[in-house]
């Protein structure tokens, strides 16, 4: 009998051709996935549960990976992913991977995307802690998939990425979900449970800001380049969220950094 293939929902860059077959996921390959199948399997040799594990390629050249079984956070988001006990496991499953990734050495492995040099210091992060790029059950997050824009960069700079969207950090008119009037008390809380340095604290509200201009110079250029759905991401209103938010990170810079003071 044929294998059969489930479409997994989620994602932009390769949304719709990632599948289900059986316990694994098949995925198009990358001129970084070397670097990512080095990284995954580094993880696995140091005893880190909570990512896949990489399986090989199969006949139609993808990548196969273990299935790891819960619930990504896709709108309209559920209730229980908008809790304080969701946003802090975040955090703690962020802290887990920063600790098991610590000896990988980067180098020698052809990345995807460079972060801003100020914020890479050789620790390979996730880069994209997006909502559906964590794995929940009972409403814990458990393990991050997802690892396409992996690379040198820093916990710094993982965390402002995972505040930024999980916070969020937007204009409270951009938020149409429970998390709107939230932002400083989530940004807190997240910063609190990963249990984030002093001098990172100091340098989170820029770090986020030059996040947000990061990814979405990402999106800006995926949809010059003619990838569809980024496309329909920017013209439907990213590019001007995009300036709006800009905008909402220098006015209330002073704000954001009085409420993650100690």
């Amino acid at each position: 009998m044929p294998e059969v293939e489930t479409r997994l929902l989620g994602g932009t860059a390769n949304r719709g051709l990632v599948v289900r077959v059986g316990q694994t996921v098949r995925r198009p390959l990358r001129p970084s996935s070397p670097a990512v199948h080095a990284l995954l399997d580094h993880l696995q040799e140091v005893g880190f549960d909570a990512s896949p594990a990489f399986l090989g390629v199969d006949a139609q050249g993808r990548e196969v990976l273990t299935y790891v079984p819960g619930e990504t956070v896709q709108a309209p988001y559920p209730a229980w992913s908008m809790t304080s006990v969701a946003l802090e496991s975040v955090a703690h499953l962020l802290r887990r991977y920063h600790e098991a990734v610590l000896g990988f050495d980067p180098s020698g492995y052809p990345w995807a995307e460079h972060v801003p040099t100020e914020y890479d210091v050789g620790l390979v992060g996730h880069n994209d802690p997006n909502l559906d790029n964590i794995v929940f059950r009972d409403g814990v997050a458990v393990a991050l998939i997802d690892f396409d824009l992996a690379g040198p960069g820093s916990a710094l700079w993982d965390v402002a990425a995972a505040v930024r969207l999980w916070a969020p950090l937007r204009p409270d008119a951009d938020i149409d979900d429970p998390r709107q009037g939230e932002s400083l008390t989530r940004l807190r809380l997240f910063a609190d449970a990963y249990r984030l340095s002093l001098p990172d604290r100091h340098r989170l509200v820029d770090a986020a800001a030059a996040n947000h201009i990061w990814c979405m110079d990402y999106v800006r250029r995926g949809a010059e380049s003619g990838h569809p759905w980024f496309h329909q991401r920017w013209v439907t209103g990213e590019s001007t969220l995009t300036e709006r938010t800009n905008a909402w990170f220098a006015s209330q810079r002073a704000v954001l950094i009085e409420a993650l003071r100690l």
